[in-house]
This record gives C-alpha cells, sequence and structure tokens, in this order.
C-alpha cells in the first residue's frame, strides 16, 4: 500500500493536468469564436435581409429605399422580389450571383432603368411575371428575354420604348399578357398574332397610346375572336378609313371587351391638314359616311359541304350545337357532326338544311351563345358555273356574228379580177394604174355581156336598190400621157383636120374630169 504522502502528490498532480487541458479548450474556442463571421452561425439568413429589405416568409421587399444598386444576395428561398421605386439605371448580369430558382416574381417599375443586359435573365429563369414598367427604356434587343420561357405576364408600358427586334419575344413560348403601351412604337408587332409565327398562349397584346399610323386590317379580321377579345390598340393616330371602321363595328357587335371597353378612346384622324379628331364608331353617320356593318349569313348550295365556326371570346370553351328548329344534335345525324376545334360541318347540303343554328359555349369565366343563319339555294353551285358558262358563250356568239357581218358588208371577198373573163390584159399599158382608178360597173342591173357590164361577179352588185356608174378602165392613156377621165375614146381624136372638133372634145373631157374622176355617179 503506498504511502500516504504519495498518493497525495498523484492525486495533486492529475487534479493539475485537468485544470490545464480545460485552460487551453476553453482559449481554442474563444480564438475560433473570434474568427468566425458573425452570421456564419445562420445560414438560413442572409445579412443584407433585415438590414436593407423587408422580408415575409419568402417575400422579399426592398421598396422605396432609395437604392442605386441592387443589394449583392439574397436568399435562395425568395419568390417575390420587389424592387420598385428606387434608382437602379441598370441591371447588369451580375446583379445576383447565386441562382434563385424559386424566384417566380420580380418587380423594376419605377427606376429609371435604361439598360438591361441580355444576360440579366440567366439566374432567374423560373419567372413568371416580370415588371419593367415606368422606366427609360428605347430599344428592345434580340433574345433579350430568351431565358424566360417560363414568364406569363411581361410589362413594358410607360417607358420610351420606339425600337423592337423582331427575336425579342421569339422565345417566350408561355408568354399570355404583354403591356406595350405608352411607348413610342411606330409598327404593329403583327409577328406575335399573326399564324404559324404567334405566340399560342397570348391572350392579351396592349399597344394602345403609341405611334402607330397603319394597321394591318387584312391580317387582324382573319384572327380568332378569343385574340381579338384582347387586342388593344386605341389612342393611336391611327387614319380615318371606312375599312377601318368596319373591322372596329365587327368587333362591337361581338362584344369583344378591345372595342366595347376603351369605345371612347377608339378615335382616328380625319383627312386634311388639321388633322382632327373623330371617333372611329362614328364615321358612319358625320364624316366619311362609312355603310352600316351588319354580319352576313353563310350561303351554301345543293349538295355541298359547310363549315360553320364557333368564334367565341374565349379559348379552350366547351362548345355544342342544337340545329334548326331546336332539333339536338345526336350521333345518328350524318348530315352533321362536330369536327375538333368545336366548328360544325354540314353536308351534303339539301334545302331542309335551312335556318338557324345555335353554338352553346362553355367556360371558366363566361358563357357565350352564338347564331349562325344558313340560306341554301335551290340549285347546286356547279349549275351555277354552268349557267354563267352558258351567259358567256351567248356573248362570243353574238359577237362573231356582228364580226361576220361587217366582213361582209366591208371587205370584198372576190374581185373582178377574179371573176371568169374580167381579167385584165397584162400587156395593156394602163394595167399598172388600175389600183389608182374606179373599175366600171353597168348602169342597169343587167351583168350579162350584153348589158354592158362586161359579165362582172355578183359581188359587184351594190347592197343598196341605186343605180351607180364606174368609169370603164379601157383606153386609160391619152395621146399626152393624161389619164382619160371617163375612159371613153372617140375617134374623131385621132382626125387631125377636125381642130375645131377636137378642140371642143378635149375641153369636155377635162371638164369631165374635175367631176367624175374617182367618183361614182349616183343615177
Amino acid at each position: 500500500m503506498p504511502a500516504p504522502d504519495m498518493v497525495g502528490g498523484q492525486l495533486s498532480g492529475s487534479r493539475c493536468a485537468i485544470e490545464g487541458v480545460s485552460i487551453k479548450g476553453l482559449f481554442a474556442l474563444l480564438v475560433l469564436s473570434l474568427l468566425l463571421p458573425s452570421g456564419a452561425t445562420t445560414s438560413s439568413k442572409s445579412v443584407t435581409c433585415h438590414k436593407i429589405c423587408l422580408c415575409a416568409s419568402n417575400i422579399v421587399s426592398c421598396s422605396k429605399m432609395n437604392l442605386t444598386g441592387i443589394p449583392m444576395t439574397f436568399p435562395r428561398y425568395t419568390a417575390v422580389l420587389d424592387l420598385s421605386f428606387n434608382q437602379i439605371s441598370k441591371l447588369k448580369a451580375e446583379w445576383t450571383p447565386v441562382k434563385l430558382s424559386m424566384l417566380h416574381s420580380l418587380l423594376l417599375s419605377h427606376n429609371g432603368l435604361t439598360f438591361l443586359s441580355s444576360e440579366a435573365f440567366l439566374y432567374v429563369t423560373r419567372l413568371r411575371y416580370l415588371d419593367l414598367s415606368s422606366n427609360g427604356l428605347k430599344i428592345l434587343e434580340e433574345f433579350i428575354f430568351e431565358p424566360l420561357e417560363h414568364l406569363e405576364v411581361l410589362l413594358l408600358y410607360n417607358n420610351h420604348i420606339s425600337q423592337i427586334d423582331r427575336t425579342a419575344f421569339s422565345s417566350l413560348n408561355s408568354l399570355q399578357k404583354l403591356y406595350l403601351s405608352q411607348n413610342q412604337i411606330q409598327r404593329f408587332p403583327l409577328e406575335l398574332v399573326k399564324e404559324r409565327n404567334r405566340l399560342e398562349k397570348l391572350t392579351l397584346l396592349d399597344v394602345s397610346t403609341n405611334r402607330l399610323k397603319l394597321l394591318p386590317i387584312q391580317e387582324l379580321q382573319v384572327l380568332p375572336a378569343w385574340i381579338k377579345n384582347g387586342l388593344y390598340f386605341h389612342n393611336n393616330p391611327l387614319p380615318c378609313s371606312c375599312e377601318l371602321y368596319s373591322m372596329l363595328a365587327r368587333w362591337h357587335r361581338q362584344e369583344l371587351s378591345s372595342a366595347t371597353d376603351f369605345r371612347d378612346d377608339h378615335t382616328c384622324l380625319l383627312p386634311g391638314t388639321q388633322k382632327e379628331k373623330a371617333l372611329t364608331l362614328e364615321l358612319n353617320k358625320v364624316h366619311l359616311n362609312c355603310s352600316a356593318v351588319t354580319i352576313l349569313d353563310e350561303e351554301a348550295y345543293l349538295e355541298q359541304f359547310i363549315r360553320l365556326g364557333c368564334d367565341t371570346r374565349q379559348r379552350f370553351m366547351l362548345k355544342s350545337w342544337v340545329l334548326p328548329g331546336n332539333v339536338q344534335l345526336s350521333s345518328g345525324n350524318q348530315s352533321s357532326r362536330v369536327l375538333s376545334d368545336g366548328s360544325l360541318q354540314v353536308g351534303p347540303i339539301t334545302l331542309e338544311d335551312s335556318g338557324i343554328y345555335t353554338c352553346y359555349a362553355v367556360g371558366e369565366s363566361f358563357n357565350e351563345t352564338l347564331y349562325v343563319t344558313v340560306l341554301v339555294h335551290n340549285a347546286t353551285q356547279a349549275g351555277g358555273q354552268e349557267g354563267m358558262k352558258t351567259a358567256y358563250t351567248t356573248l362570243v356568239g353574238c359577237l362573231a356574228s356582228a364580226m361576220m357581218v361587217l366582213i361582209y358588208l366591208y371587205l370584198t371577198p372576190c374581185r373582178c379580177i377574179c371573176c371568169p373573163g374580167q381579167g385584165l390584159d397584162k400587156r395593156a399599158p394602163g394595167d399598172s394604174l388600175h389600183s389608182s382608178i374606179l373599175s366600171v360597173s353597168p348602169t342597169h342591173e343587167d351583168t350579162g355581156p350584153e348589158g354592158g357590164g362586161g359579165g362582172g361577179c355578183a359581188f359587184d352588185k351594190p347592197p343598196f336598190n341605186r343605180h351607180i356608174a364606174y368609169l370603164d378602165p379601157k383606153g386609160l392613156l391619152e395621146q399626152n400621157g393624161r389619164l382619160s377621165p371617163c375612159g371613153e375614146e372617140d375617134e374623131e381624136w385621132q382626125e387631125e383636120d377636125r381642130g375645131r372638133q377636137e378642140q371642143r372634145r378635149k375641153s369636155d373631157a377635162e371638164s369631165l374630169s374635175s367631176v367624175c374622176s374617182d367618183t361614182p355617179i349616183v343615177v
């Protein structure tokens, strides 16, 4: 058994060892606590949340904090971030260094934003609501919103936007509402709503209060009613025209919200230097005297197939049809069936298919009832075309007959030179002059050789009941080389001893040439 002094010495030594270890541990913990930052022990909270912004669960509000830049860190669980009413002029690519995968709403209105980086939205790809309204944006460059494939609402109103690249919104396949009002846009973005290029889910496009001077009216008229219902273009400097009135009046009759909600804001500029404004829906009363708009009924012919559309103001409505006479459409009906898009196909058409067809549409927010009147003509469409062909054939026949009559009256098909026994002697000295004088026709209707006409052909008879005397081409030349006007030559012209009679005959011939040369004598 050890001595008491030894035991007491061991106990005292062990006590000192324990006290030394505890002192070193406490010192180490004290140094470590001083080296660590004050917020490292709470990893679930951001150091900026309670100092600069207000936090409520997953909502972070930094509104009206006079911020000139965006705080560098936000909690990863942030779902709504409000940075509105500050002085943030640029949205750079590194405005958030961490990916905010839970962020679905970003508010940046009333900041004086003039610059958007092409990489500003790389870390917030799950955004569904983006508010960039009431800023100083002027240009929307190509593919600026490309990462935001889940974006549903985009607010860009009250900026200074004058240039929009055609591909700026091309990747926003989930976009439903786009607000571009109160800007300086001069071109209507038709690519957003036109078939084949439009955003499939877009139901609202607001381009009101801009500088639009032209609307693609023909393209807008063929759009579905659910697109036209949310297409706002009021308060633009559009020129007044009956075409614009007709389109807007049809929209108003269909009770489309874009026409009825802003009826008094749909104005246009009248022709003239003063550019006076007028209400578009009153152009048929005061200014341009446009004709009143009526919705035309569907017209059909027998044995034809027609397609009746149920053009509702809301998309994806449940549609059902009732036939004329309040007859319910059944599966056993062979002439009428509902297609996949809700339209009704009727055919082959019979006279019993005339009447009013009713379409009942049921939607989430409201229901609609549309009526389509069908008028069936008691003829086939091919029969109508045959009637037109018959009319054209008759007209062509009449024109051909008139041409034949004119040819018969004014173009002689047989000249005397082609008749037997009437050919001129080619050796005759006056044969070359035959084209410049008139041929001789008998003064009597007898055309035989004894009738004085020399056996002329039947076509030489005058078409009217008149007697016409023509000059005989025999003896065309006188001794002095002049033509004999009446074609008569007497033997006394060759006798030199009868001078007085020769002079008298020559004077008679000269006087006669001024009367009957190149002119038939009617007797």
